[in-house]
């Protein structure tokens, strides 16, 4: 249902935090006013944002561990968020649709990669509601978490420090959770198990994988 993974180098994880902290933030809510429970602050300058959303965008592209798992086939422009003292973002559930520029996704995974330490803030942790399972997260500076968009999900109240993340959002090409899912525990199986096994019966395993690929896929 979801996978925490190591997204940024140390270097990278310098680079973003540079951003950061040389351009302006402005209220979160600029994108979507009557968002109630939003409330944070987010990047604004253009340079900044396309500088950091290239950098974020290509770590999760040469991720194998992030294709294997979300078979993404188009992402937002992931933008640095962050919390100050007071802040947090209300229980919410990510839109359906992403407008961008010249296209809109369907977000089937959201995803949020930590930029901080921490130990350099009190509170902030992302809490999901998957089922009965009622998870937080709070991870190192590089590490990233992807998890349903149609799960309902928090940032709770930053009570010192600061929280620095970026978010975006990614179009899978298997719409269904169930059938993502499960994909990937066979494509897991195969990579760990396959080469043990009678060459014909991994071919066989492989013409599943291809054939539940090819029919569950919305696009190529």
């Amino acid at each position: 249902m979801y996978r925490v993974l190591d997204i940024l180098t140390g270097e990278e994880v310098a680079q973003c935090r540079q951003i950061a902290a040389s351009t302006p933030f402005v209220d979160g809510r600029i994108t979507n006013p009557h968002n109630i429970a939003k409330q944070n602050e987010q990047l604004h300058d253009a340079s900044a944002y396309q500088q950091s959303s290239d950098l974020l965008g290509a770590a999760l592209a040469r991720s194998p561990e992030f294709a294997e798992f979300a078979f993404p086939v188009s992402l937002a422009p992931p933008l640095i968020t962050r919390y100050k003292p007071g802040m947090k973002y209300g229980a919410h559930a990510d839109a359906a649709f992403i407008q961008l520029p010249g296209a809109t996704i369907r977000s089937d995974l959201s995803c949020t990669i930590f930029l901080n330490d921490p130990a350099d803030y009190d509170g902030g942790e992302l809490h999901i509601r998957l089922g009965d399972g009622d998870l937080k997260f709070k991870l190192q500076p590089g590490e990233a978490i992807v998890y349903p968009s149609d799960s309902l999900h928090q940032v709770m109240p930053v009570t010192k420090g600061e929280r620095l993340v970026a978010i975006t959002f990614i179009q899978s090409r298997i719409a269904d959770p169930f059938r993502r899912n499960l994909l990937y525990e066979l494509n897991e199986v195969a990579a760990l198990e396959g080469l043990k096994m009678e060459h014909d019966n991994f071919s066989r395993l492989q013409l599943i994988q291809q054939n539940l690929l090819r029919y569950w896929s919305d696009m190529p």
